[in-house]
């Protein structure tokens, strides 16, 4: 048997977990022990991952030199407009689609809404709290700025000294490789906690909520980003699309953690030929800030429950939305369920209560499973499919076609003659 699980895949060995996970919540709900697993594996990416970016990005700034080319103008570019972009589908998608939910006992009368200014103050104040409190709170604002600037300081020190903070980050990666290879097992707890605890009938009441979210999701996926790909490159998106979907796109899904995936993007990017001096820094960036999954989850989880109440939104307060949603994307944890913590902060522009907002979050816990697989799945594949973007755009690299199904070679070889 053991044998035969060494011969699987990482992605297979994580399958076969999910599917084991939910017959033993089905025929064994009351072993409560078996979600010990999920919240081991969750337990481990959340410890690990605040540090993990946290070193790749002071060490990939540190080994900066000055005159190389980084392409982090356009990849920033891409990131922030996809990320609003995601925002502003989301927001279309729930007003075509309005929906509504059950939730437990609410109030008729709601707090004043909170205004922009009311909004930012807390996020700006964050970005400058201690850095070890940072890490240990897995605050990845002040994580990127803290970072970066220990980064920006350490260009000018000892090679000596850079080899040591770069042999730190390797250390690092080492252990999330180590924890990513339990995946399997924690992913069988995780979903184990979740089939036991909810169950298959009761997750029904939430499916048109999940389908949308989803749906949204793969709107972004499938064409929203391929038409930015197709705006830079003026060629066929697909091909780079598919192979980033694929190739990083699947992983995430699985690991649920953006953070998480970081090594499995830089070897990606490696494999793509990209400028390792771009690509080191893009990619742990992209996953502190690259969250357009999170902005489509916080955007339709609060005006589902806008709708639910029966309020009333207001054009420009979607649109207001849609500029919140992309900054609170942007500092969401690159952790599994990192998104659900920010919708209260969104629901307070509707003036919703905290206890309304909060079972919204209860809701999305509930369909965490599907919701953060995909959503984290939008925002890794984005990583590294803006990173190769940027760098195509401005250098005559072209993408190969590497690794690609024999659909995908079709597309672009007929793309290329």
């Amino acid at each position: 048997m053991i044998n035969i699980l060494k011969k699987l895949t990482l992605i297979q060995r994580i399958a076969l977990g999910m599917c084991l996970g939910i017959l033993l919540g089905l025929l064994v709900p009351s072993f409560s022990s078996i979600g010990i697993l999920g919240e081991l594996f969750v337990g481990a990416l959340k410890a690990v991952a605040p540090l993990l970016v946290f070193m790749i990005i002071l060490s990939s700034i540190a080994q900066h030199k000055n005159g190389e080319k980084t392409h982090l103008k356009s990849v920033l570019i891409l990131y922030l407009l996809g990320t609003l972009l995601a925002a502003i589908s989301a927001v279309f998608a729930s007003y075509l689609f309005p929906i509504k939910v059950p939730l437990g006992k609410v109030f008729a009368i709601h707090e004043k809404a909170k205004s922009i200014s009311e909004f930012l103050k807390p996020m700006i104040l964050d970005i400058v709290q201690n850095p070890l409190k940072a890490v240990i709170e897995g605050n990845y604002l002040s994580i990127l700025f803290w970072s970066a600037l220990m980064g920006m300081a350490a260009r000018h020190v000892k090679e000596e000294t850079k080899n040591v903070i770069h042999n730190f980050s390797d250390i690092v990666q080492t252990i999330i490789k180590a924890i990513i290879i339990c995946a399997p097992l924690g992913i069988l707890g995780l979903v184990f906690t979740s089939v036991s605890t909810v169950g298959i009938d009761a997750l029904g009441q939430y499916l048109k909520l999940v389908v949308l979210l989803c749906g949204t999701m793969l709107f972004v996926a499938l064409i929203i980003y391929p038409l930015m790909v197709f705006i830079m490159l003026r060629k066929n998106p697909y091909p780079l699309s598919f192979f980033c979907l694929k190739e990083s796109g699947i992983p995430a899904f699985f690991t649920r953690s953006s953070a998480a995936n970081i090594p499995v993007n830089l070897e990606l990017a490696k494999q793509l030929g990209l400028n390792e001096t771009s690509y080191s820094i893009s990619i742990p960036l992209g996953s502190t800030i690259n969250m357009s999954g999170a902005a489509v989850t916080i955007s339709i989880m609060s005006l589902t429950a806008a709708h639910t109440l029966g309020l009333n939104v207001h054009p420009l307060t979607a649109a207001l939305l849609c500029i919140v949603s992309t900054l609170a994307a942007c500092g969401a944890s690159g952790i599994a369920g990192g998104s659900l913590l920010l919708i209260p902060l969104a629901c307070s522009l509707f003036g919703i209560q905290n206890d309304v907002a909060m079972q919204m979050v209860g809701v999305g816990f509930i369909i965490n499973v599907i919701q953060d697989s995909i959503e984290t799945a939008l925002n890794s594949f984005s990583d590294l499919l803006f990173t190769a973007t940027a760098e195509y755009a401005e250098t005559d690299k072209k993408f190969s076609s590497f690794k690609l199904t024999p659909i995908e070679k079709s597309i672009y070889e007929n793309e290329k003659n």
